[in-house]
């Protein structure tokens, strides 16, 4: 099974089905691995993707205004795609700027874990 980075282009109806039945043997271990994750600190890769993914929120919600992306036909979203696919500049220099604000949360997780013990 492919990990959700390596897809390039939309998947199909099957393709989506076919990773939904894959999701679903494996979700006691996603769960699993999931739980270990968060008792532990992010590494630097994943921290980026986390900034990446707040990055390409913003300017999702720049580029929709008032609209919800959930509220989008298939093909406006993957319209709204190809917008964000030209703007990977802007969603870089976005990101960098909100990685140490990103960096702190995952350190404030942690410690706000310990504090429950």
């Amino acid at each position: 099974m492919k990990s959700f980075k390596e897809f390039e282009e939309a998947m199909t109806a099957a393709q989506r089905q076919k990773a939904k039945a894959t999701f679903r043997k494996n979700k006691g271990k996603i769960m699993m691995g999931r739980k270990r994750a968060a008792k532990k600190l992010a590494s630097k890769e994943k921290l980026q993707s986390r900034a990446e993914k707040q990055a390409r929120n913003i300017l999702i919600k720049k580029l929709l205004k008032k609209k919800d992306k959930g509220d989008l036909s298939f093909a406006a979203r993957g319209e709204l795609e190809k917008r964000l696919a030209k703007k990977k500049g802007a969603i870089k220099k976005i990101a960098k700027k909100l990685l140490p604000q990103v960096k702190k949360a995952d350190r404030n997780k942690l410690k706000k874990k310990g504090d429950d013990k």
